[in-house]
């Protein structure tokens, strides 16, 4: 379909016939509304729906889901999607039932009953979808209810964290190769936005692929114009920005304070905006979130938090007040910018402190030995284990009460509980804000049968069925307060009736709370049997530094244009210039040419070359500029890669 498509490596088979693909194409249509895929989506449709194993690289907002849940809709059977981003999860689930596409989730945090009946109506409901946390498909029953599931394909997304060279590897995507064991002959679709050469093997590797297999959208977005601005006065410089460039903006920042902060400079300048992070309760996410994408909030500012599954395609500037730890991360933010094909700006704010700031989440993120195994006999403390229990016991979790108990500083503890998760020994879960959900555990005839039940609770009872669908074989996600204006209840009282009628055994009623998990996966053991392999400490350890060496060279290089070096990072060879990032730019006005001048002496250039090669002197003949603009033009190109000299002549490159 494009141009900037690659196939590497693609086994020979049968090709789909065009009937199939008009059926693919009329599912695209039913569903989803488009006539036509997008870039690589249909060539990976293509691939998996013949049973291929696949990858598929495809940068933010390339339309990853629609390559696994078109096929997965045209298969009969259940497509199990592992993803570990939850809030991603639950988006895309109610997505899918919002297109009347039967979908549901499994992830930590789920009690087991609620776990049991999710799986129950993979077996028995006719569902297509199944998202699963790579977690929870090594628990045991996972595996006893998938044994009786018809499975179509498996999804892996965000497959770079199977990868121990991946900028974010989770070792519990390790245990996805299992699942191929017990699903024989099923096709596995392996999506990342993010991967470099290594980390492309090893995906493939890892998920046990039967011959390579990999579609790989280009890197490049002639549009997005990457600037790395210089000052000390990064609150100055972002004003100055937004005053300059109209549109839609995101800002990031590292913590969640400075969003707050930068938000409230904003407005008292007159620029509308809100923030978002992974602390602010749903209710207020999502109002920011339409306030933002409708247009009515001009700037989000934000932590990494903000982005998953945003589709906003008219982002005009992402500006980045901090700096990434990797340069996968920068490219994955950076790339929400401009995915409507217009002009677009993707701005580091950077200062020389920010190379130390940098520097030092090194020591951070990878503390010493000796402090990890002191946080978990700490750990053990704090939830009372004994020694040799523990395994498959779930704790909600407060690193805040923790650090305060223990007198930890909350930057390295929690790296210290995510190195334990990396050995094997706890799962630290991401902080997740749970709606409030209940299910109706007596049948619809034995609730119709009761009698003498209070005004209000009947009343409860009749909107709760009226409001929310399936709530007799699945757990329904509900919201007091829309409850408490449909019946005039006060919410106190909501919250009474739902918590009584849970002991009466008439529902299960979960009210929402908004935490993380500690997840024992084995027993407590003493400290001196507790092992922190070399591949878990020292390896990822060297790999952080090298990706944090790589961000701070991307902004402190003058020379290098920015878009070359990114796509080189990723492996993709690209011999242009882009002729818009900063140092291009700087390259281009040293030469003391306006824009109007060079692109009116560039474009005449490159029409003549087109013709046949010329020498310096021949193009002067043709082109009316002044010798000296010309010289310079044809230097600038030259040295861009534009433009080539062979034997004394010039020609495009190409």
């Amino acid at each position: 379909m494009s141009s900037n498509i690659d196939k590497e490596n693609i086994p020979n088979g049968s090709s789909p016939s065009s009937l199939e693909r008009d059926r693919m194409r009329l599912i695209l249509k039913q569903y989803w509304g488009y006539d036509t895929f997008r870039d690589l989506q249909e060539e990976i449709i293509e691939s998996i729906g013949l049973g291929k194993d696949t990858l598929g690289l495809m940068p933010t907002g390339g339309g990853k889901s629609i390559t696994f849940q078109v096929p997965a809709l045209a298969k009969e059977g259940i497509c199990i999607v592992v993803t570990p981003l939850i809030a991603l999860m639950k988006d895309q689930v109610q997505n899918l039932r919002n297109r009347g596409i039967k979908a549901i989730a499994v992830y930590s945090g789920m009690t087991r009953q609620e776990i049991i009946i999710a799986l129950e109506n993979c077996i028995f409901g006719d569902y297509k979808f199944l998202y699963v946390s790579p977690e929870r498909i090594n628990t045991d029953i996972f595996r006893a209810k998938l044994r009786s599931m018809k499975v179509s394909m498996i999804t892996v997304d965000e497959s770079h964290c199977i990868s121990q060279w991946g900028y974010d590897f989770r070792p519990a995507y390790l245990k996805i190769a299992e699942l191929r064991e017990q699903l024989p002959g099923v096709p596995v679709l392996a999506l990342t936005a993010t991967a470099t050469p290594d980390v492309v093997k090893d995906i493939q590797d890892k998920l046990l692929f039967a011959q390579e297999n990999v579609f790989r959208m280009s890197f490049e977005r002639k549009n997005l114009a990457y600037i790395v601005r210089n000052t000390d006065n990064k609150q100055g410089e972002l004003l100055h920005i937004l005053n300059s460039l109209p549109g839609s903006a995101i800002v990031y920042v590292r913590n969640r304070k400075k969003t707050k902060e930068i938000t409230e400079l904003l407005q008292r300048e007159g620029i509308s905006a809100d923030f978002y992070h992974a602390g602010v309760n749903n209710d207020a996410k999502d109002l920011r979130q339409k306030r933002w994408q409708s247009g009515e909030s001009r700037v989000m500012v934000a932590t990494n938090a903000f982005g998953m599954g945003i589709d906003k395609p008219d982002v005009r500037l992402v500006v980045h007040m901090d700096l990434p730890d990797s340069i996968e991360a920068y490219f994955q933010e950076a790339g929400r910018a401009g995915r409507d094909g217009q002009k677009a700006y993707a701005v580091i704010l950077y200062a020389k402190s920010d190379k130390t700031t940098l520097s030092k989440r090194i020591p951070d993120t990878f503390p010493d030995r000796e402090y990890i195994k002191n946080v978990y006999e700490h750990l053990n403390y704090y939830f009372e284990m004994a020694m040799g229990d523990g395994r498959g016991c779930t704790f909600e979790f407060s690193l805040e009460d923790f650090c305060r108990k223990y007198k930890h500083f909350p930057v390295p503890a929690d790296s210290a509980l995510k190195i334990l998760t990396q050995a094997g020994y706890i799962e630290y879960t991401e902080e997740q804000d749970n709606a409030s959900r209940l299910i109706f555990v007596i049948a619809r005839e034995e609730l119709y049968r009761l009698r003498e039940m209070d005004k209000e609770v009947d009343l409860l009872i009749q909107t709760i069925l009226r409001s929310y669908t399936g709530v007799f074989t699945d757990y329904a996600y509900i919201n007091e307060e829309s409850l408490c204006i449909r019946t005039g209840i006060k919410r106190e009282r909501i919250y009474e009736i739902l918590k009584s009628l849970s002991k009466q055994g008439i529902i299960d009623y979960i009210p929402h709370k908004k935490t993380p998990f500690i997840i024992y996966t084995c027993e407590r053991m003493e400290l001196k049997y507790l092992s922190i392999s070399k591949t878990v400490y020292e390896e990822r350890k060297e790999r952080y530094e090298t990706r944090i060496k790589a961000m701070i060279e991307y902004v402190s290089s003058e020379t290098n244009c920015r878009s070359r070096m990114l796509l080189r990072y990723f492996g993709e060879k690209n011999e242009n210039d882009c002729g818009q990032c900063d140092v291009c730019i700087s390259k281009r006005k040293a030469g003391n040419l306006s824009q109007t001048e060079f692109d009116l002496v560039r474009k005449q250039v490159l029409a003549l070359l087109q013709e046949s090669p010329r020498t310096p002197a021949e193009m002067g003949l043709h082109i009316e500029s002044d010798k000296e603009i010309l010289a310079k033009v044809l230097s600038f190109l030259l040295e861009s890669g534009e433009v080539e000299n062979v034997n004394g002549k010039l020609q495009r490159k190409s």
